[in-house]
C-alpha cells in the first residue's frame, strides 16, 4: 500500500517533446503549489529527490524532422529510469512530474525493469486526451511527446523502446488508454491494429468513468503485480486543468478526475504516479498545478470519510 511508503518526488523538466514551450517549469509549479505539505497531511512520508537534468532547445539543433530531439531525450529517460529503478529498489514510492509527456518512456523502463527482475510482468493505464500512439513513420508533426505509449509497448525508435531490460516494457494487452479525444489518422490505424484498449470520451459519456476505470484496471491488473498510472493533465477538460501544453475541449471534469485517482488508489496495486504536460506560462494563477495536487493526494489515498 503507499501509505506504508515514502513517496519519493522526481521532477523531470522536459521541454524537448513537444512544440509549445513552458512545460519545463512543471515540476517548479507543482512544488510551488504545496505538494510536499499535501503528501505530508495525508501521514505519508515525502522525500524531494529534485530533477533530472534535462538540455534546453535552444542550445539544441534537431537532427530528425521526424523525430525531434531524439537523442536528448532518450539520455534524459534513460537516466529517468535508473532513478525510478534505484527508489524502487529502495522501497520507495515514485512520483514522477514533467515535463513533456515523453518522459514516460524513462518512468515506465524503471518501474518494469525492477519488476521484470522478480519475474513480475506491470500493466499501464494512460489518462490523455491524445493516444500518444505514434511513431517517426507515422507522425505529422515530429514531436516525441505523441510518442511514449507506442515506445512503451515496443512501436518506435530503438532509441525508446530498449531503454530498461524488459521488451516490450508493457504487454499491449495490459494498457488501456482513457480520455482521448484527439487522434492523428495514422496514429489511429495503429491503435486499431496493435489493439490496445482505448477509451474515448465517448464510451466515458455512454458509460460513465466509474465503469470505464473498473474495466481499464482489470486490463492493467489482469497477470500483473500492479500497474503505473500516467496522468497527462490534458485529459482534464481545459476548465479544469488551463495550463497544459496541448489542451483539447471536452475532456474529463474535476469531478471525473478524482474518480479516476480514487478508484487507481482502492486497488491498492498502483505502482508508480505520473504527472505531466503542466505548462504554467499558460495557466492562470497555478490554477493546473494545484488541481494535480489535490489529483495526487486522491490517488495517494485521501478520502473523504
Amino acid at each position: 500500500m503507499i501509505m506504508d511508503k515514502t513517496v519519493a518526488l522526481v521532477g523531470v523538466p522536459m521541454d524537448l517533446g513537444g512544440g509549445r514551450r513552458g512545460v519545463d517549469m512543471g515540476p517548479s509549479a507543482i512544488r510551488i503549489a504545496g505538494l510536499e505539505s499535501a503528501v505530508r497531511k495525508l501521514g505519508i512520508e515525502f522525500e524531494d529527490h529534485g530533477n533530472v537534468g534535462v538540455l534546453e532547445p535552444e542550445s539544441l539543433v534537431p537532427n530528425d524532422p521526424k523525430a525531434r530531439f531524439l537523442k536528448e531525450i532518450a539520455d534524459c529517460c534513460d537516466r529517468l529510469s535508473q532513478k525510478v529503478l534505484g527508489l524502487l529498489e529502495e522501497g520507495r514510492f515514485p512520483l514522477v512530474v514533467g515535463g513533456d509527456h515523453s518522459i514516460a518512456c524513462g518512468t515506465v523502463a524503471g518501474i518494469s525493469t525492477h519488476h521484470h527482475r522478480k519475474g513480475e510482468r506491470i500493466g499501464l493505464i494512460w489518462f490523455d486526451a491524445h493516444g500518444d500512439m505514434n511513431t517517426p513513420q507515422t507522425t505529422e508533426s515530429g514531436n516525441i511527446h505523441g510518442m511514449p505509449l507506442a515506445s512503451c509497448i515496443g512501436r518506435g525508435p530503438d532509441a525508446l523502446t530498449r531503454i530498461g531490460e524488459r521488451f516490450p516494457m508493457v504487454d499491449v494487452e495490459r494498457c488501456a488508454l482513457v480520455g482521448v479525444r484527439s487522434l492523428d489518422s495514422r496514429e489511429r490505424e495503429l491503435i486499431q491494429s496493435t489493439g490496445i484498449r482505448c477509451y474515448t470520451m465517448k464510451e466515458i459519456d455512454r458509460q460513465g468513468i466509474h465503469r470505464v476505470m473498473q474495466s481499464a484496471i482489470e486490463i492493467a491488473t489482469y497477470g500483473t503485480a500492479g500497474f503505473h498510472l500516467s496522468f497527462d493533465l490534458d485529459g482534464t477538460d481545459p476548465a479544469v486543468a488551463p495550463g497544459v501544453g496541448t489542451p483539447v475541449p471536452g475532456g474529463v471534469s474535476y469531478r471525473e478526475s478524482h474518480t479516476v485517482m480514487e478508484l487507481v488508489a482502492e486497488t491498492g496495486k498502483v505502482l508508480g504516479l505520473e504527472m505531466t504536460e503542466i505548462n504554467p506560462i499558460l495557466d492562470n494563477q497555478n490554477t493546473t498545478s494545484r488541481a494535480a495536487v489535490e489529483f495526487v493526494t486522491s490517488a495517494l489515498g485521501k478520502l473523504v470519510l
